[in-house]
């Protein structure tokens, strides 16, 4: 038999696994047809009901504020990871790809994030509390290592990269271009003599 804690537990779970379903389905479904797509698409994705959605999204403006931060999340988590793969200069440039690619798929989200409903007040505070803090670690890393110059600030890459960065429909490579520009720009006036590679660990 199980418990009434184990049965919290399994409920708690559940709950989540659909709350993952529907976040992962609407940030397709918003990047396929836009943000006022019909919900029997988002519930048909997830594989849920409808009143699964509204049980923990009651207004769209809730969904669409959860799927960014879901999305934001998604992709600051990329940084660590990348950190601990690469070495500190491919780390830098791997992420901002990573970034410029959630920015490209999230132009429509974007426009209503800036529609004034006061639902999404606290996302751009989110935005930059996530982001600089990670760019700023690989900036850092990449700096320390002497491959580019240690004057960047995060803030200011990561909105140079978002003005860069185009609609993933229509970009033919202009982001991937601006970004190589962007990297050659952090590593100008370091000097040869300054690059060292970081020790690999074993295993």
């Amino acid at each position: 038999m199980v418990d009434g804690e184990g049965a919290q537990r399994r409920v708690r779970a559940d709950a989540q696994r659909s709350i993952d379903a529907l976040l992962t389905a609407a940030a397709e479904v918003f990047a396929a047809s836009g943000v006022d797509a019909p919900v029997r698409q988002i519930t048909a994705k997830a594989g849920v009901g409808a009143g699964t959605l509204y049980r923990h999204f009651p207004q769209r403006s809730d969904l669409i504020a959860a799927v960014f931060r879901h999305e934001v999340d998604s992709c600051a988590d990329a940084a660590p990871a990348l950190a601990d793969q690469h070495e500190p200069l491919e780390a830098l440039t791997r992420w901002l790809l990573r970034f410029a690619e959630f920015i490209g798929t999230k132009r429509g989200l974007s426009a209503a994030l800036h529609s004034g409903d006061p639902a999404y007040d606290s996302l751009p505070s989110y935005f930059s509390q996530r982001f600089e803090p990670v760019l700023g670690a690989l900036l850092a890393a990449a700096a320390e290592a002497g491959e580019i110059r240690a004057d960047a600030d995060p803030e200011d890459l990561l909105r140079a990269v978002a003005n860069l960065t185009l609609p993933v429909q229509d970009d033919d490579g202009h982001t991937q271009r601006m970004i190589a520009l962007l990297i050659d720009g952090l590593r100008y006036g370091v000097h040869p003599k300054e690059t060292r590679t970081r020790p690999r660990t074993s295993g």
